[in-house]
């Protein structure tokens, strides 16, 4: 008998072991419709974070391209301006035609009229002098500058020299420089001297 009774206790055993492992895996087991979910979680959450991180991707890299063209443009107008001053302060009587043409190549609106209408006299008062000038940029930075304009200060070291004067006299001139877009390029609108 005492085989019968533990036959039965390790029958009963077994069956307990059994139904705590079924226990077990039923607390694995999600409820019906839970199961579902999580996944569909984890994958939303997940384009959620990747769509976070592409639409942050995507600004740094507009902000980067932005800032790029704002420099390629400051350069732009600053070299303009620059080459806007050598060209009015360098001149010599014996080409002056040719140089009078490079400054008015390089100017647009109503500097370039004024310029224009000036430019014979200017020429003719070049030749008689004998006069020409060379000059160096010392210094130039832009002051303001918009989508289309920008107005640049630009010191200029200028030699002078003339048939009364054997040796050139040097001077120092400050200009404001504004250009703007004019066409597919950049032209000097204006030039004002500063004291």
């Amino acid at each position: 008998m005492s085989t019968e009774t533990e036959t039965e206790t390790e029958t009963e055993t077994d069956v307990e072991a059994e139904s705590e492992v079924e226990s077990d895996l039923a607390a694995d087991i999600p409820a019906p419709g839970t199961a579902a979910k999580q996944p569909r979680r984890a994958i939303a959450f997940g384009l959620a974070a990747v769509t976070a991180l592409a639409t942050l991707l995507c600004w740094f890299g507009f902000r980067v391209d932005q800032n790029q063209q704002e420099l390629s443009q400051r350069t732009q107008f600053l070299q303009v301006a620059r080459q806007a001053a050598l060209n009015l302060t360098t001149i010599d009587w014996r080409h002056a035609d040719a140089d009078v043409r490079r400054i008015l190549d390089g100017a647009t609106g109503e500097f370039h009229n004024d310029f224009a209408k000036r430019s014979q006299p200017f020429i003719e008062v070049l030749r008689e002098a004998k006069a020409s000038t060379v000059g160096t940029i010392t210094e130039a930075a832009l002051e303001s500058q918009t989508a289309d304009t920008a107005q640049a200060l630009v010191v200029v070291s200028v030699q002078t020299s003339n048939a009364g004067t054997p040796e050139p006299v040097p001077r120092v001139w400050r200009m404001r420089i504004t250009v703007q877009r004019s066409g597919a390029g950049v032209k000097v609108a204006n030039v004002g001297f500063v004291a």
